[in-house]
């Protein structure tokens, strides 16, 4: 009998693996189909075996992540190749403490994995979506190779406090701001290709679980982890070029010469030099950058495991601009008792090297005189042209040799930074619908520099060069983060139930220590004191998600956090939400539409706080110690004194309260998807910096609770993958955003109507933007002017007496256009045939204004000679205008900056399998900046605060990317 049963039964033996890169997969499970147990599991090389009996024809294959599939049997040995399942893979998103499934969520979350981010010579991490996700603007502050960026969610919702996301890191929430020798860009110090996906928090209800520092939204970025399966190996380099776009619009060096000789005087002639130096060129430089990456994951033992390493160098336009950045990341995440308990420990290290450029030489290589040699046989000042007076010193406030700029001024920094975590996920064995979880936290950073310029330079000679170090300075943010998860489907009565309650502790420490500016000689030139700065936050918070039947959804947050920043009396700040769902397509009328799969109605409310941006102790009364050169004459000698600085004892939390309403749909079996959001928000008690009244405190302004700023807004999102077949595949991803904001109350005194408060950037000390109740904030406040009828040219000093008072002054100033964009979009595609990909993303912003603070400051006759020993360059505005003097407050200078920018182009192809250990070859050509299409006259439409006065140019990079996998 046993013989004839072997005979009726036969073995068969495979291997299982991915479809898309060939790599075995581990552990998938293989089936006769109806079977509930038995079968077969693949090994660490994704081989099986399996006994069936002679008369089955078909086994069933399921893994975790792909599509199960039914396989014919065709001979004893088959080879068997999964689909990756998108649905399932898309389902799961990182929300703050946690995940949820996307089909429960309520708020506004929108994710970017890694496959979808930004290509080419990437720096930063918000580099990746800029342009991906509608209600988020991210603009880089200038082109230069350390450069940061502005990142803003729906706008930010403060004033004189931070407008910054939340950036949280794999469950760190990071400080906000920079460190010496890195102020501008800290984020840069994390590897962009060590992240996996960047979720972004938008709305209230996704949010006020960060409570106090959530009102300008949260970012989180979640870094690759090591992963089941046999070790990998993975490689790639990216190359770049990068070259000039656009400069400042200035007379070339003929036009220059025939505007002296025609209308200027006699000594201004003589200044003219016999040479054709084009200071652009000894200022600018192609740039070549290098990034590369190699990483290893994989399993061994029960340890899986990511390890990876980085080096970028990258230089800027500008000579002597650089940032060279070392990485290395090591990410361990066994799991214990049948995966009850799973550990994961993060350790990210980074050492970057940064060159600064001088940043007078941008503003000098386009105003120098361009009839001047770059050297002079005189060797006093290094051998460089420079201007000089009747006594052979440089011309006092005159323009310096450009080149002498760059080459005579070194400043270097050396910034570490260090960001450690350990996750603890415990599910209890004796309650597994429990989950216990820690995360202890750790940033430490430490940045210092040193800046020399020769005492021959002509930019120092008045303080005899400089010759000094800063720093270090120590930043140290350590958290503890304790939460329990409660998850429960009750299937009798059709509910899922989740809840979360935890508590947090964070800290904060920054010192620096006293150090003193020196010139070349060694003197002491200033002095910089001792610096201590600590903070301290403590949470508690607790969330309630509930769903029934699939159709209706409910999730409710409260969190309480309390900051060291305010008194005792005000500290303790309370940010609850609640947030309804409503999934049609789980109602019996709509579930089976084969056209509509998915239609969900959202609707949230809640309130978050703010107290970032504003210092650590405003609430306390502080004396700071006389400087040198302000000590009191007493008794004949000189002592430092002691003098009070301004505060406000009862400082509070700044809150935003907030309204989304949203709407979530997919056609085609999501084919066709996207979502639309209006939202509205309320910010009160604004941590603002207001004039005080005289005599009623230590200073002319003051950091204070004060008025109020609204603002709405509407989001739109579109994805569509119109063709999708074996050859073919097509992805197109299109958002939009309309937003406006309103300042509704600024006055101390209930009430009363408080001042326009002037603010931005200023020029010669004017400053051209303005807070007024009843308007946008940081609108121009500048003159109207006028025009001849005839030529159509501006008429100088002419401005329009808008109150009819018979005369100009600053009561006929009014509040003209805002730098804030009134539509923001961003439009990606994705092209693939066959083993080409061609891909391209674009941007637009629509109503945002510009000031061309370079065309004004350098584009009248008196900018062309403030002395009576050097000529300037001339802009060539002054040719349309013919304005003799600056006309520093004229709406003329204010232009529309709306732009469309393609942003990136990418043509890749992809190898596959090359040879016996190649699993993977991808080579790809990019180009990122390729145009801006705009009517704005300036370098750039897209300028920090809306003023452009000598900004850097952004490159135009052209790279080559080659990508390895063994």
């Amino acid at each position: 009998m046993s013989l004839s049963a072997a005979a009726q039964n036969r073995t068969i033996t495979g291997i299982v693996t991915d479809a898309s890169d060939g790599e075995p997969l581990i552990g998938a499970t293989i089936m006769l189909p109806g079977n509930t147990s038995g079968g077969a599991v693949t090994d660490l090389d994704g081989n099986f075996k399996i006994i069936v009996p002679q008369s089955t024809k078909i086994l069933t294959v399921s893994y975790v992540g792909y599509v199960s599939q039914q396989v014919s049997i065709n001979g004893n040995n088959i080879v068997i190749k999964m689909q990756t399942d998108q649905k399932s893979l898309n389902e799961v998103v990182v929300i703050g403490y946690g995940t949820a499934r996307r089909s429960d969520l309520t708020g506004s979350v929108s994710t970017v994995q890694s496959k979808d981010f930004n290509k080419g010579m990437v720096s930063s991490p918000e580099q990746l979506i800029n342009g991906k996700v509608s209600g988020v603007q991210i603009m880089s502050n200038s082109g230069s190779a350390t450069a940061g960026s502005t990142i803003r969610i729906r706008g930010g919702a403060s004033l004189n406090a931070s407008n910054d996301p939340l950036i949280v890191l794999d469950g760190v929430p990071l400080e906000q701001g920079g460190i010496s020798g890195n102020s501008s860009n800290f984020l840069s110090m994390i590897n962009p290709n060590d992240i996996e996906s960047m979720t972004v928090l938008k709305d209230a209800s996704s949010t006020a679980i960060y409570g106090s520092r959530a009102s300008n939204g949260v970012i989180i970025i979640t870094t690759k982890k090591g992963a089941e399966g046999k070790l990998k190996i993975a490689f790639n380099t990216t190359n770049s070029m990068q070259t000039r776009t656009k400069l400042i619009d200035m007379m070339s060096r003929n036009d220059f010469v025939n505007t002296i000789k025609s209308q200027g005087t006699t000594a201004q002639q003589a200044l003219l030099g016999d040479a054709n130096t084009d200071w652009n060129d000894q200022v600018y430089h192609t740039a070549f950058g290098t990034d590369n990456n190699l990483s290893l994951s994989g399993k061994v033992g029960f340890l899986p495991f990511r390890v990876s390493t980085g080096y970028m160098n990258q230089n800027g336009l500008v000579k002597n601009d650089n940032v060279g950045r070392w990485t290395g990341n090591v990410v361990l995440s066994p799991s214990f008792f049948q995966d009850h308990l799973k550990v994961t420990v993060n350790a990210k290290g980074t050492y970057n090297n940064n060159q600064f450029y001088n940043s007078n030489a941008i503003w000098a290589a386009a105003t120098f005189n361009p009839t001047q040699p770059i050297y002079m046989s005189n060797q006093t000042y290094g051998g460089y042209y420079e201007s000089l007076d009747a006594s052979g010193l440089p011309v006092n406030g005159g323009v310096r040799n450009p080149l002498g700029l760059v080459d005579q001024n070194t400043s270097k920094s050396t910034v570490k930074r260090f960001i450690g975590s350990v996750d603890l996920d415990y599910k209890l064995h004796f309650f597994p619908d429990m989950k216990l979880h820690a995360t202890m936290g750790t940033d430490i950073s430490e940045g210092k520099g040193t800046v020399y310029v020769p005492l021959e330079a002509a930019s120092n000679y008045s303080t005899y060069g400089l010759d000094y170090a800063y720093g270090p300075q120590k930043n140290t943010n350590r958290l503890l983060t304790l939460y329990a998860n409660y998850s429960k489907n009750f299937e009798d009565i059709k509910s899922n139930v989740e809840a979360t309650v935890g508590y947090d502790y964070q800290y904060w420490k920054s010192t620096t220590p006293a150090y003193a500016t020196l010139d070349a000689k060694g003197d002491i030139l200033s002095q910089v004191k001792a610096s201590d700065y600590r903070h301290a936050l403590l949470s508690y918070y607790g969330r309630l998600n509930y769903s029934y039947d699939g159709k209706y959804l409910v999730t409710a947050t409260m969190r309480r956090d309390g900051t060291s920043r305010f008194s005792p009396d005000t500290r303790w700040g309370t940010f609850p939400s609640i947030a309804l769902g409503w999934t049609l397509t789980q109602e019996n009328w709509l579930k089976d539409n084969k056209v509509l799969n998915n239609l969900k109605l959202r609707a949230s409310y809640g309130i978050t706080g703010q107290q970032d941006g504003i210092g650590n102790y405003n609430y306390l009364p502080i004396y700071t110690q006389s400087v040198d050169g302000a000590q009191a004459l007493m008794n004949g000698q000189y002592i430092y004194t002691y003098r009070p600085e301004a505060y406000v004892s009862n400082l509070k939390w700044e809150t935003t309260s907030s309204w989304d309403f949203g709407l979530d749909f997919g056609f085609l079996d999501n084919r066709l998807s996207g979502s639309f959001d209006f939202y509205t928000r309320k910010t009160k008690d604004l941590l603002a910096t207001v004039p005080s009244a005289a005599g009623t405190n230590f200073a002319k302004n003051i950091l204070t609770n004060v008025g109020n700023v609204d603002s709405h807004g509407i989001e739109f999102s579109l994805n569509a993958n119109p063709i999708k077949t074996k050859d073919w595949d097509w992805n197109i991803s299109y958002n939009l955003t309309w937003q406006k904001m309103k300042v509704k109350n600024l006055s101390l005194v209930k009430g009363s109507t408080a001042t326009n408060i002037l603010v931005g950037p200023s020029i010669d000390s004017y400053q051209f933007q303005v807070l007024s109740e009843g308007y946008e904030p940081y609108m121009f406040y500048v003159y109207h002017q006028l025009y001849d009828q005839k030529t159509g040219k501006p008429i100088e000093g002419a401005y329009a007496d808008l109150n009819h008072d018979g005369q100009i002054n600053s009561s006929d100033l009014y509040r003209y256009k805002s730098p804030a964009p009134d539509y923001i979009m961003g439009l990606s595609s994705s092209l693939r045939y066959k083993k080409f990909t061609f891909s391209a993303s674009f941007r637009a912003n629509i109503g945002n204004y510009v000031y061309n603070g370079m065309a004004m400051s350098t584009g009248a006759w008196e900018t062309v000679s403030y002395n009576s020993f050097q000529l300037n360059n001339l802009n060539n505005s002054y040719v349309k205008t013919g304005f003799k003097s600056r006309q520093y407050l004229s709406d003329y200078y204010v232009e529309n900056a709306s732009f469309l920018k393609l942003d990136n182009l990418s043509l890749s192809y992809n190898f596959g399998n090359v040879g016996k250990y190649i699993s993977g070859l991808t080579l790809s050509a990019l180009v990122q900046n390729v145009f801006t299409i705009t009517k704005y006259t300036g370098v750039d439409p897209e300028v920090p605060n809306g003023m452009d006065n000598s900004f850097y140019p952004r490159p135009r990079t052209y790279s080559l990317s080659i990508g390895l996998q063994f």
